[in-house]
């Protein structure tokens, strides 16, 4: 497939294409991330413009909103694609006109990547995010936040995770609710992130390890292992990852390339049963697994960090 083509929304290969295409021809690469970022703001549109009408229809229901969703997000790529609203071109613009694009081995291409959901305008905030060029290795890299996950807050860690959640929720049918439940439970909100060399956050939210068929980053790090319902520490390779936005879609890939995990992914739609599912295929050890999400999402913690957030967003609670 070319770059420049017109793709699906869940293909995942966009990102290792864009990453070689920066290495080749810089200029193209940021016009290929320029329409992205104006597809993702139609797609924001959209959903704004959903949210404002005056109700569900009376044959709606939870699948149907689900492939609403897939259509809003594709309908939102293939428009950028097309054209857009001049969007791309204006932070094509920008960009160029304050740093300049150059393909010569050390140049800085200036990347922009939503990150969060902002107080004004309708649900985004834009933070700038290097990818560098270094001779003949390319490191593209999603936006990383302000602030170490050690020090966040619980509404820190719904802030910073929502948009990736949101995105990697809709790709399986889940509520995006339900995976930050998963996600502050493998990471104690973030305070207990995995870190490697340096000290810096692995950014693996789902507690994923790093076995054979992982050919990307990883760090060693011990953990609690549960062996006929007793609890052993041991020390393990687990993924690292660039962002937060790869560590929800490699979790995705995940359960998607292992038959193990179908059964959980049919149920996807209900949270509870989907965690059950997930235990019993052995995604986890730990007997209270699925419980312990269970409590976390239903919990006061996590209902009120999202009432706050959407309250921000300008979201209807």
């Amino acid at each position: 497939m070319n770059i420049g083509d017109t793709s699906v929304y869940t293909d995942f290969q966009g990102l290792g294409e864009l990453k070689a295409m920066a290495s080749r021809d810089a200029e193209g690469s940021l016009k290929r991330v320029a329409r992205q970022f104006e597809s993702m703001f139609i797609q924001q549109m959209l959903k704004t413009m959903r949210q404002a009408s005056l109700g569900e229809g009376l044959v709606d229901s939870d699948q149907s909103l689900f492939y609403r969703d897939m259509y809003d997000q594709q309908l939102s790529l293939n428009l950028a694609e097309s054209g857009g609203m001049g969007l791309a071109d204006v932070i094509i613009r920008q960009l160029q006109g304050q740093h300049g694009v150059e393909g010569q081995s050390g140049a800085e291409i200036p990347i922009r990547q939503v990150t969060d959901y902002g107080r004004n305008a309708p649900h985004l905030k834009v933070v700038p995010q290097l990818a560098t060029v270094v001779g003949e290795k390319e490191s593209i890299q999603a936006a990383q936040p302000e602030k170490d996950p050690l020090g966040w807050s619980i509404d820190d860690f719904v802030e910073q995770l929502m948009p990736w959640a949101d995105e990697a929720a809709a790709l399986i049918g889940i509520q995006p609710q339900a995976l930050l439940a998963q996600a502050a439970l493998e990471t104690g909100w973030g305070k207990r992130m995995m870190r490697g060399a340096g000290d810096q956050p692995a950014n693996n939210l789902f507690g994923i390890k790093a076995d054979r068929r992982w050919d990307g980053e990883q760090v060693k790090v011990y953990t609690l292992e549960y062996q006929e319902g007793v609890a052993v520490k041991r020390r393990d390779s687990f993924r690292a990852y660039d962002s937060y936005r790869e560590s929800f879609l490699d979790y995705v890939e995940f359960l998607r390339g292992s038959p193990r995990y179908s059964k959980a992914l049919e149920v996807a739609g209900d949270s509870q049963r989907y965690f059950s599912e997930l235990q019993q295929a052995g995604y986890a050890t730990d007997p209270k697994y699925a419980n312990k999400i269970s409590s976390i999402m239903a919990g006061d913690e996590l209902q009120s960090a999202l009432a706050r957030f959407k309250a921000n967003a300008g979201e209807p609670l």
